[in-house]
């Protein structure tokens, strides 16, 4: 008797860089993820820009993304792994919300919803962020999330935009 596959995932993974070569930090950590064992890259956004989002003061703008894609990883095997390439790609952890090398959120894991000390799914402020909620919308207008029933795209017409606009960067 052979085992029944278990259909893929589809997740969402917010990307963000604002320290370095914010471009070529998106791209190694893009093609990190896209080549790792157990993940099909779908989609991925456009590059996007914005303000700092908290933190310490003189911090540059971010460049931002988000990627889809379909995985076999359960969502602690997926948090791992996004860990893994942010440490491999340089990211120091000493202060909430400072500047980084790379920044990668596990936004949505289907429709699980989860809460606990080392993972929230959905992401529990991508609701409230432009930075998050644009380049999402691009790949996924009609994206529900699970708690407020809402897609990405009505999401968006809910909060301020205006700090974060469409880089001239491509992939």
């Amino acid at each position: 008797m052979s085992a029944v596959p278990c259909p893929p995932i589809r997740a969402f993974i917010a990307f963000g860089s604002n320290l370095g070569d914010r471009h070529a930090n998106l791209l190694a950590a893009q093609e990190r993820l896209c080549t790792s064992a157990g993940i099909n890259c779908m989609a991925v956004s456009s590059l996007y820009e914005s303000q700092p989002c908290g933190g310490p003061d003189g911090q540059g703008l971010y460049l931002n993304a988000v990627l889809e894609i379909a995985t076999a990883l359960a969502p602690y095997a997926l948090l791992q792994l996004l860990q893994t390439i942010e440490h491999d790609l340089g990211r120091v952890r000493n202060e909430r919300w400072a500047e980084r090398t790379i920044d990668l959120d596990l936004l949505f894991y289907d429709d699980l919803i989860l809460q606990n000390g080392s993972l929230t799914l959905p992401h529990p402020r991508l609701h409230e962020r432009a930075f998050v909620l644009l380049p999402c919308a691009e790949i996924a207008p009609t994206l529900l999330h699970p708690l407020y029933g809402r897609t990405i795209l009505q999401l968006c017409t809910a909060i301020d935009l205006s700090g974060t606009w469409r880089s001239q960067q491509r992939w």
